[in-house]
């Protein structure tokens, strides 16, 4: 999907400004609001708008401890091990990955105990052969888009040219 220079525009605000409206975001962009409509519908359907929703803390829900738990899934079982994983309610996210294990989990916990009881329960899953934990220490970047979206914004431009 090409993303051109009013895309990148309309992700920044998009990014910036999340709880603006329609209305406003066109004025501030100098666009008619039909236009953005149309821009945000094709980027929703393009699959470059995934969500709206809200960014949530796990810490500020009484869950401060990040880990990445790798999961080793015996041969054949990845989808049965992945379906499993849905299951567990402190799995933020989870990756099927190349290199050492088949899978990489962001695991939410309230403490350290609690990290444990849920590795405690990820080794329970038939098809887990063993886990590998690595406990965040201080987020250093947090979660970010809007660098990608100026470079890609960027080279949109530089094509053009």
């Amino acid at each position: 999907m090409a993303v051109d220079e009013l895309d990148t525009r309309i992700l920044r605000l998009l990014i910036e400004q999340p709880r603006t409206s329609v209305r406003e975001y066109a004025r501030l962009l100098g666009i008619a609001r039909g236009t953005l409509q149309a821009r945000l519908d094709r980027l929703e359907r393009d699959g470059v708008i995934t969500g709206t929703g809200p960014a949530l803390s796990p810490a500020a829900l009484g869950h401060p401890v990040l880990a990445f738990v790798h999961v080793e899934v015996t041969q054949g079982h990845l989808d049965e091990v992945g379906d499993a994983l849905a299951a567990v309610p402190e799995i933020i996210e989870a990756f099927s990955i190349t290199g050492g294990g088949d899978l990489v989990t962001r695991v939410a916990a309230r403490d350290n105990g609690h990290l444990e009881d849920v590795i405690q329960r990820l080794i329970q899953i038939p098809g887990v052969v063993r886990t590998r934990t690595e406990v965040a220490l201080r987020e250093r970047v947090p979660h970010r888009l809007l660098p990608l979206v100026e470079s890609v914004g960027r080279a949109a431009a530089a094509q053009r040219d």
